[in-house]
């Protein structure tokens, strides 16, 4: 892949249809401050780029598990991280991206919640099973055109009923509902919604938390993530890795000013349905009691655009939606296949491995559907919140590792695996998320530290190009003991006789293995010298000087204008 589609996919695989509801709700309810962890995402992409996938790119690996595999050996870190992703996938990105995408058709088109899910899926299953990461990448970019245009127009259409900036300053903090709850001021606007850098104490985002607490989620997101990062691995090279991280942050800018502000926009027009208080209330307006501000996008949507641009914004949210369920599909059966199965299966042949990744999205589809209502009664009925929530509560030990694994050549297996295994402390069950995050991430460095010191180190022949320091060495590795690996070469006999040439597979099958993306031609055969070349033409790092610099250039450029607009918003 060359730069630009992996930049698009980077936005569109995090930008779903969960962002779009999330993000605009959480705007209606608190204000700007949410758009920071769009911005927060700069920093990280550049970190992506720069530190991490140069060193998965010189490991040779495929899925973030296994660069754990060949850094740490043994296997028990490798299986508990594939079952914490799909833990996390299913939680805070399949459920999270169906119901919003269902919420959506159901305030546009009034559909029944469920019916509209069964519909979504059906597509985007077909798609994900039909197509592979290669299909995902090129229709994400192709989406992420859809789902920009049609945000702007959204956008110019929203600032100007209220007045642009100036005039959405005024409306909002008038937009109280007429039915409130006595005694109360949830009714009331946030006295700093137009603020990012918000109380250390009494913010709702403490700017402490946004700016150093949500870095160690977004490292996990965009820097140790099958979703994210698989796709700067499908890279040509280094610098088109790079490329793709820098677009992808540029990218990353918009949605304060196309989904965040237009949410509060939302508010402002719609102040009984968007910003009811009273449960009776809410539960007519959108079917659940702790809040109505999930539906701020879609009812923009439904009662500002014009009938032609109505149906291109449904094509926007169901882009989005695509675009990240394919994504996280696509991810999660490699996780599931290649960490999971094949360690079930040693003997496991490829097109087998296929066939169980196709299979294994159909139960993670159910699973999540299984979740939705409890997605609708959490946080106050704000999805942006209970994403980040339930994000900071599993993901800052697996960023501890990955940073440890990466700059410190001392820590071992038993460090590691420890590290992840942290529970929380009780006297932490009430700290905001965010503040969370950093404490957990200090206290998972701390154990991996001490046992790791506590235990041998791993010694310096196992660790060539599986740390920044030895990320260009030429020495040969010697991989660690792999329980991965079968003690027999594969039976590739078990495929059946029905594959040669000389017999052609029932229509059936063949119509069966279309779906599924599978190839009736046999693959030629490498021989060891050809394999060793393509590997090491894999596992290159090196860079023409001058796009290096132009990658360096850009990068500067965007985090210059990235610290402009914190600054501006602050």
């Amino acid at each position: 892949m060359t730069w630009w589609p992996i930049g698009a996919s980077l936005m569109s695989s995090n930008v779903g249809s969960g962002l779009f509801i999330g993000l605009a709700g959480t705007g209606a309810a608190t204000g700007i401050a949410v758009g920071g962890f769009e911005w927060n995402a700069a920093w990280v992409l550049v970190a992506l780029g720069w530190i991490f996938v140069p060193v998965y790119i010189s490991a040779g690996v495929v899925t973030m598990p296994e660069y754990l595999r060949k850094r740490f050996g043994g296997q028990r870190i490798r299986i508990y991280m594939s079952v914490l992703s799909l833990i996390l996938y299913i939680f805070t990105k399949i459920s999270t991206d169906i119901f919003s995408g269902a919420l959506f058709i159901q305030v546009s088109l009034g559909w029944d919640l469920y019916l509209s899910t069964v519909l979504l899926l059906a597509v985007t299953a077909v798609f994900t099973i039909a197509g592979g990461l290669t299909a995902v990448i090129y229709t994400d970019a192709l989406q992420t055109v859809i789902m920009v245009v049609g945000a702007f127009v959204l956008m110019f259409i929203a600032f100007d009923k209220v007045g642009w900036y100036e005039g959405l300053k005024e409306q909002y903090e008038a937009a109280v509902p007429s039915i409130t709850v006595p005694n109360t001021t949830c009714h009331l606007p946030r006295s700093d919604a137009f603020h990012i850098f918000r109380d250390p104490l009494t913010g709702d985002l403490p700017w402490p938390g946004l700016v150093f607490g949500l870095t160690v989620l977004a490292t996990w997101v965009w820097c140790a993530d099958q979703v994210i990062v698989q796709r700067s691995l499908s890279a040509k090279n280094l610098s088109h890795a790079k490329g793709g991280s820098v677009l992808g942050g540029y990218l990353k800018i918009l949605p304060m000013f196309f989904i965040v502000m237009p949410g509060m926009i939302s508010r402002a027009l719609f102040p009984d349905e968007v910003g009811c208080v009273d449960p009776q209330v809410c539960q007519k307006v959108c079917g659940a009691a702790v809040g109505c501000s999930n539906i701020a996008y879609p009812k923009l949507v439904v009662h500002l655009m014009p009938v032609g641009m109505r149906g291109l914004m449904i094509a926007v949210m169901m882009a989005a939606l695509m675009s990240s369920l394919t994504s996280i599909f696509n991810s999660s059966s490699t996780l599931f296949t290649m960490d999971i199965w094949q360690r079930l299966r040693r003997q496991a042949t490829e097109r087998e491995l296929m066939v169980v990744g196709r299979v294994f999205v159909l139960v993670l589809v159910v699973i999540s559907i299984l979740w939705i209502p409890i997605i609708q009664s959490s946080n106050s009925g704000q999805l942006f919140d209970y994403i980040q929530a339930i994000t900071s509560f599993l993901a800052p030990p697996i960023t501890a590792v990955f940073i440890m694994a990466i700059f410190w050549k001392r820590v071992n297996e038993q460090g590691a695996f420890w590290g992840l295994m942290d529970t929380r402390p009780g006297i932490l069950k009430n700290v905001h998320y965010l503040y969370f995050a950093l404490i957990l991430l200090g206290f998972s460095g701390i154990v991996i530290t001490v046992i790791s010191l506590c235990t041998p180190a791993i010694p310096d022949q196992h660790l060539i190009r599986l740390t920044w320091w030895t990320r260009h060495s030429e020495e040969e590795r010697i991989d660690l003991d792999n329980p991965w690996s079968a003690s027999t070469p594969p039976d590739h006999s078990s495929e059946g006789p029905s594959e040669s040439p000389a017999e052609p597979a029932p229509c059936w099958k063949r119509l069966g293995m279309w779906l599924c993306g599978l190839s009736s031609v046999a693959q030629p055969e490498l021989s060891p010298e050809q394999r060793q070349d393509l590997e090491k033409k894999l596992t290159s790092i090196r860079e023409e000087p001058v796009w290096r610099n132009v990658c360096n250039i850009n990068a500067l450029l965007l985090l210059t204008i990235n610290v402009f607009l914190w600054g501006f918003f602050a």
